[in-house]
């Protein structure tokens, strides 16, 4: 990803929270700024960027959203409110946002929006992946597994029901911010996952989406600082990103955890994560985020992958799966339980998930599945398996990796 890239996804959300408290309309707001966004991918590379980027990308975002409604005769009274609220210089004049503080961002705000109680729950994570964590509209159907074509109309009537219940642009009143943050804070898992594994392409990671999803966690950590599972999250994604630098190769592939070298690992980031869950969980309630920030703490401190304490994580993901199953929590189950029990006891457990199609359909369970049927030395099991998981990703980097352990086990 090119600067430009980046400084776009930094302030996409940033224009989009501004236009949207200031003029409403948030599903005419998100077109304007994708088309804003792509005058700027189509003009930045070649007139350089400009001093202003958050104003000029507000500029002609208004600009776009001023032609929507002259478009539409029916609209002519919200462009007159519009205008009426704007003024007629600051609908036109270049960088028409050069006087607003440097630090403004509302993408706080715009993420509860998108976690509106009128919003499907699965809309809300798609909707809010888009317009706050700048993904696709493709990575985000893959996020989901389902195709394309089914992901962009959930997004877009997302937005309909959004303007359809008439939302302000302000935090939701304290009965309801409960729920959107459990929505928010899966939405923030979405995207930081997806950049430390990315979905496709030839790269692993793609850094700048952990980095957008640690700084609005921890935007939500300043503003929630008593809640377990906002600071949760957030240890886990520190404790998490701090193995980035260990986990590719210098040409890119696939290194892992048992494999990684532990003096790359990011002790600053080690140091905040595991102080930060030992605080949390030191003060009641455990929820999810929490357990697996846990989790992460005893592979981050441990001195090698032979001192790792598998009994103690075995014992947090059985607590985990009672607190909140899902078939990703049993195959992290599977792994520890072969570390402690051995290969056939996880191969066990995994088989309890044949009928599960959230994960069948994935490459996991076959990579899994593989890596312990090598352990247990069942070599044409394992290799059937490696290949079976390196046909199912999109990951080029984990299909060169699988391949390559199908190749190792047929030499």
């Amino acid at each position: 990803m090119t600067q430009v890239d980046e400084l776009m996804r930094e302030l996409a959300p940033q224009v989009l929270g501004f236009l949207t408290r200031r003029y409403g309309q948030f599903d005419l707001c998100e077109d304007a700024v994708q088309e804003a966004l792509l005058a700027a991918a189509t003009q930045w590379p070649i007139d350089g960027v400009p001093a202003n980027p958050r104003g000029w990308l507000i500029t002609v975002a208004t600009r776009r959203l001023t032609d929507a409604f002259r478009s539409d005769s029916a609209r002519r009274r919200r462009e007159d409110s519009v205008a009426a609220m704007a003024g007629p210089e600051e609908l036109v004049a270049p960088g028409a946002d050069a006087d607003e503080p440097p630090d403004a961002d509302d993408t706080l705000t715009l993420l509860f929006l998108c976690c509106h109680p009128a919003v499907t729950p699965a809309s809300q994570v798609a909707l809010t992946l888009r317009a706050v964590g700048g993904l696709t509209t493709a990575e985000i159907a893959r996020a989901f597994m389902v195709p394309e074509a089914t992901m962009a109309p959930r997004i877009s009537r997302a937005k309909k029901s959004i303007k359809a219940a008439g939302s302000r642009f302000v935090m939701p009143p304290e009965p309801e911010r409960a729920e959107r943050l459990r929505v928010v804070l899966q939405v923030l898992y979405l995207i930081f996952n997806e950049g430390y594994t990315a979905s496709s392409g030839e790269a692993l990671q793609r850094v700048e989406l952990t980095a957008e999803a640690i700084r609005l966690a921890r935007m939500l950590r300043a503003a929630l600082p008593d809640d377990g599972e906002v600071a949760g999250l957030l240890a886990l994604m520190l404790l998490t990103d701090s193995r980035r630098a260990a986990r590719t190769t210098a040409d890119g592939g696939l290194v892992p955890i048992d494999e990684q070298d532990r003096s790359l690992w990011d002790r600053a980031q080690i140091t905040e994560g595991a102080d930060l869950i030992l605080r949390t969980l030191q003060k009641g309630t455990v929820g999810s985020y929490q357990l697996q920030a846990a989790i992460a703490a005893v592979h981050a401190e441990a001195p090698s992958a032979d001192e790792t304490d598998w009994r103690q994580i075995l014992s947090l993901y059985l607590v985990l799966d009672k607190l909140a199953p899902n078939p990703m929590v049993t195959l992290n189950r599977a792994i520890a339980l072969a570390q402690v029990e051995g290969p056939q006891a996880g191969l066990d457990l995994l088989a309890t998930l044949e009928d599960d199609k959230l994960i069948t359909e994935t490459h996991r369970l076959d990579a899994v599945r593989a890596h312990l049927y090598e352990r247990a030395g069942e070599l044409t099991k394992a290799h059937e398996h490696y290949l079976a998981a390196a046909r199912r990703t999109t990951s080029l980097p984990e299909q060169r990796y699988l391949q390559a352990k199908a190749a190792a086990i047929a030499d």
